[in-house]
């Protein structure tokens, strides 16, 4: 068995598992929002302000984004696998993607606890 350097020890059973939770999670938020979006008729600033004050929306809002980067990440590095052959190539293709999904992480944190 051939083990490639860049992949950070998973199988194929364990990417498709978390594409799978990620995705169920990505839907639930997205009903979450439509429900609100529904239920609570004219939307307004405040009405936004206080439906994103909420500890249960941001945390919510706050694991969609991390289920986005995840599902994100296994999918550019499936294709960067298949599709790029030199290991330095895809090593340096890896790290820029890793460093924009970190920034994302990040700058999405402070956005959504800046409420």
């Amino acid at each position: 068995m051939v083990n490639s350097v860049t992949d950070l020890g998973r199988n194929g059973i364990q990417d498709w598992l978390i594409l799978r939770i990620t995705a169920i999670l990505i839907m639930l938020y997205i009903f979450y929002i439509l429900g609100f979006i529904l239920i609570s008729g004219k939307l307004t600033y405040d009405t936004w302000h206080n439906f994103f004050s909420l500890t249960f929306t941001k945390v919510f809002t706050l694991l969609t984004l991390f289920a986005v980067l995840l599902h994100g990440w296994i999918g550019i590095w499936q294709v960067l696998t298949d599709y790029i052959k030199y290991i330095a190539l895809r090593l340096i293709g890896q790290v820029v993607i890793v460093i924009f999904l970190l920034a994302c992480a990040t700058y999405g944190t402070l956005i959504v606890w800046s409420v």
